[in-house]
């Protein structure tokens, strides 16, 4: 076969075509405005925001906006950028009906075409104030997003109702929001309350980015706490539930609240809020979610939070962690987190002290303050330890890398997330705190740790709300400050290094190592019980639901040697219908046996039998005393005179 080279435009023909296209090139560009970068510089006048959340039925919220303007060009954003997400994840496509006038005319605009979350319009000369009415559109579904408002209660995130002028730093942009709420229901925030009548509040004028991190719970069910009572700088913790029954909390339930207070007082020596709100929803319909904000927090759990306190032992490190961010990620902030506004890239080199220090001392002061046992809070670790010992994806990506995760891969599902890891510098992170922690107290004879560090890194400007920002090289310094010591190349071992096995040096100077027994320990039962499933990853190394639904594979495992993956259901285990007891059974049977199990796979129309050639028995992780070292841990988690 003869190829045919394309025909060849004469030369001046083909040079007038490249100048036409160049012009044209040039026109696009001219025709397509520019985002202004922001200015530090203050917005002349202040944005009247009025927010109704009263259509619960329907789950929508209506927006008034009312700002003063200047003729001529202007860029309205949408917040794209949240640094609680730690990415790029406001939710625009749930920002509907944007109408924009001017003295009651209509006001035509465009989106950017690049950037997204941008519209252009052209101000009329004779208009001063301009007025934007729009709505968010709540997920009615948990498949479109995190549910934020149902029949009981509402959460407002001031990212998903807020639009504002681009080529201005949104702490120089002031902002009065007003807010009506459905009739008879209660509020928490950290937002300064002016007026309320009836339905409707008033809050005070503020700069845009302390409303961006101030969310507000309301509720038809609806408590109030003081967890500090008498104290000049008060912290409440702001309840709303599904129903009356479920905000009833005994004292001997609201004791370890208070006494986390106290903790973290006593292991940062400073505060750095007017008062602290801890905005708490106890749900089975409104979404699940921890989020930090500087002063308050979004926490959402289920129900029997109080009224089935025996049971809720592991979700109890949720509030200690988010209280824990007002030092560590809003007060004290990574260098690329101070970005001018909310539609500037963030950058997330530093979460593995902004997140994984935090979930230490999360872990600690959840302990310290009675909430968790210490014994519960050992079996946390053990199972911590497993899964980044056997995380195979460390032989390819470093930890350091995770702190991507949230642009990378925006929290979505993963297939095969042992391979592919997801944000591992939360807990991988937090083995690190705790090698650093013990690393300290080995070198002083036990005389200083990372309690020290905390109080001359978190307690500087006591009182203040100013963040504080840091590199790599002051968190270095202030390591050394408290305990002399090569940190540098110690860290960057850790996040940087592909192992074989998890950073578990820090377990083992605290006196402590991972083992595997054929019996779970209560936290992994009570994971079980919570997510209705069975986790066999360190024996046949898959998860498998109640119903046979197969949700996560270890790569390299036995089961992904058999050519098991995701997407699969269970229908039978050694020819008898699935249940999780006769899978543990067949576990069990096959210890001491040679035969393989075999389990009857279905995946969309096609079944195969699978077998899994294991003699191992059954595997979960917890930590066992290293005989003759000294109990660093103990120490660790005990509470702070």
């Amino acid at each position: 076969m003869i190829a045919h080279s394309p025909p060849r435009l004469p030369a001046t023909l083909a040079a007038r075509s490249a100048s036409v296209f160049t012009l044209l090139a040039a026109l696009a560009c001219q025709a397509r405005a520019e985002v202004p970068a922001p200015l530090d510089q203050p917005y002349p006048g202040t944005i009247v925001l009025n927010v109704d959340a009263t259509n619960v039925g329907q789950q929508i919220f209506r927006m008034r906006a009312s700002i003063p303007v200047r003729p001529g060009k202007l860029t309205l954003l949408y917040p794209q950028w949240l640094p609680g997400n730690h990415g790029p994840s406001g939710p625009l496509t749930q920002l509907a009906g944007l109408k924009i006038t001017g003295n009651g005319k209509p006001i035509e605009w465009t989106r950017d075409p690049v950037q997204v979350h941008a519209f252009h319009l052209n101000v009329p000369a004779d208009v001063t104030l301009i007025e934007a009415q729009y709505q968010f559109l709540s997920p009615v579904d948990g498949a479109q997003g995190r549910i934020t408002m149902t029949g009981e209660m509402l959460g407002v995130q001031w990212p998903s109702v807020t639009l504002y002028p681009a080529g201005y730093n949104s702490r120089r942009i002031t902002v009065q929001p007003n807010l009506t709420l459905p009739e008879g229901w209660q509020y928490g925030s950290a937002l300064e309350t002016a007026e309320r009548a009836g339905n409707k509040i008033r809050f005070k004028p503020l700069d845009l980015e302390t409303l961006i991190d101030s969310p507000l719970f309301a509720g038809r069910h609806f408590k109030r706490i003081d967890l500090d009572p008498g104290a000049k700088v008060p912290v409440f913790l702001n309840i709303v539930a599904d129903n009356a029954e479920s905000l009833e909390a005994k004292p001997e339930h609201i004791a370890p609240h208070r006494a986390l207070v106290r903790q973290a007082a006593r292991l940062f020596g400073s505060y750095h809020y007017k008062h602290y709100d801890f905005l708490f929803a106890l749900s089975d319909e409104f979404g699940g979610i921890g989020r930090e904000h500087h002063q308050s927090s979004e926490n959402g759990v289920k129900p029997g939070y109080f009224t089935d306190w025996a049971k809720s032992e592991a979700e109890r490190d949720l509030l200690p962690h988010e209280y824990t961010h007002s030092w560590n990620g809003k007060f004290r902030r990574p260098a690329g987190q101070n970005v001018a506004n909310f539609n500037v890239p963030l950058q997330n080199s530093l979460l593995w002290v902004y997140e994984g220090q935090t979930q230490y001392w999360g872990k600690v002061l959840a302990v310290r303050s009675g909430l968790i046992s210490a014994a519960g809070m050992r079996d946390a670790f053990a199972a911590t330890a497993a899964r980044y010992d056997n995380m195979q994806g460390r032989a390819w990506r470093a930890m350091q890398d995770t702190v991507n995760d949230p642009i990378v891969a925006g929290r979505r599902a993963l297939g095969w997330s042992s391979w592919q890891r997801s944000e591992d510098y939360y807990s991988e992170g937090m083995l690190v705190w705790l090698d650093v922690d013990t690393k300290m107290r080995e070198l002083s004879g036990e005389k200083h740790s990372l309690d020290d560090f905390a109080r001359a890194f978190y307690g500087i400007n006591n009182g203040s709300f100013v963040p504080a920002y840091y590199n790599f090289e002051d968190v270095v310094a202030a390591l050394n400050a408290v305990q002399a010591f090569d940190w540098a190349p110690f860290l960057r071992a850790r996040l940087d290094g592909h192992g074989p096995g998890a950073p578990l040096d820090g377990l083992a100077r605290a006196g402590w190592k991972l083992v595997y027994t054929d019996t779970p320990t209560d936290f992994v039962k009570s994971a079980d019980e919570r997510a209705k499933a069975s986790d066999l990853s360190y024996s046949l190394g898959f998860t498998v639901k109640h119903d046979g639904t197969v949700t996560a594979v270890q790569w390299d495992g036995v089961a992904f040697q058999a050519g098991l993956s995701g997407n699969s259901t269970i229908v039978a285990v050694n020819s008898r219908a699935y249940k999780p007891e006769l899978l543990k059974a067949a576990v069990k049977a096959a210890k001491d046996g040679k035969a393989p199990i075999e389990l009857l796979v279905r995946k969309g129309p096609t079944y195969r039998t699978i077998a899994l050639d294991y003699h191992g028995g059954l595997r979960y992780p917890r930590l066992e005393r290293i005989a003759g070292s000294k109990d660093r841990l103990e120490t660790i988690l005990q509470a702070l005179k």
